[in-house]
């Protein structure tokens, strides 16, 4: 999530998997509750560049979302956020956390890198 001005990107929850429908209802939700004007969607792209069924997934998803929410869903490449969310972790001395929590941190950070990505490229017009 980002404050209203867009400078600052900070995790905000993370959300379990539990179907599409599921979670596009759980988002929308979020979306509504919290005034969202515009969305942002990680792109897992191969490390060489090749789109896989895992990018296909998140362009369809992005798309659902998009329409579900009436808003403008825009997707930006995933590579290395996650790398970058644990060495982040880390160097805040957060390396202790094991299993699904640590992965749920790791995810939120990994997301609020994403957005400051987003964010320091510069919004795209509407």
């Amino acid at each position: 999530m980002s404050d209203p001005e867009a400078t600052i990107a900070s995790p905000l929850d993370v959300l379990e998997r539990k179907g599409k429908k599921k979670d596009i209802a759980a988002l929308s939700q979020l979306v509504n509750e919290h005034g969202v004007e515009r969305i942002v969607v990680g792109l897992p792209i191969h490390m060489d560049g090749r789109r896989g069924p895992e990018a296909e997934a998140a362009e369809a998803f992005a798309a659902a979302l998009g329409r579900a929410t009436d808003l403008r869903v825009d997707l930006i490449d995933e590579r290395w956020t996650t790398l970058e969310a644990e060495r982040s972790l880390r160097e805040a001395g957060l390396t202790g956390k094991r299993g699904r929590r640590r992965k749920q941190h790791v995810d939120a950070v990994a997301a609020s890198i994403l957005l400051r990505c987003y964010i320091d490229r510069g919004i795209p017009e509407a």
